[in-house]
């Protein structure tokens, strides 16, 4: 729940004033520092970020009456549907932030937990 916190507050903070792909750096900053579990980091990854594209997606399209998205809607096979719009580019930035958690808590496993153990002389046969 921590991690989800913190990628879904720094995210949001990190869209505000730099680039789209800015939340790919910070996702896998934050599961490299605090992942515990490649699931949970996964799915904090994927709830944070598409969290944070999801509420401010839905709250542009209640202010302007969702005359933006509808148009944008238009062009893509959604039939002009802005709320789909919204869904489609949360669930595509949610695999992106789950991704790169997931990524980040590998990163780490790897660096710091090292190759796997070799097998035991008794479970090896030798020719």
């Amino acid at each position: 729940m921590l991690l989800f916190l913190l990628i879904f507050l720094a995210a949001t903070g990190a869209q505000l004033f730099l680039p789209w792909w800015s939340v790919v750096p910070v996702a896998v900053a934050l599961g490299f520092w605090r992942g515990t579990r490649s699931g949970r980091a996964f799915l904090a990854g994927f709830a944070g970020l598409a969290l944070s594209w999801l509420l401010p997606a839905a709250w542009l399209h209640l202010r302007t009456d969702g005359i933006l998205s509808q148009r944008v809607a238009t062009l893509l096979p959604l039939g002009g549907n802005g709320w789909l719009l919204a869904l489609v580019a949360a669930l595509l930035i949610g695999l992106i932030g789950g991704l790169s958690s997931l990524s980040g808590y590998w990163l780490r496993r790897a660096i710091w937990n090292g190759p796997p153990a070799p097998v035991s002389g008794a479970a090896r046969r030798q020719p």
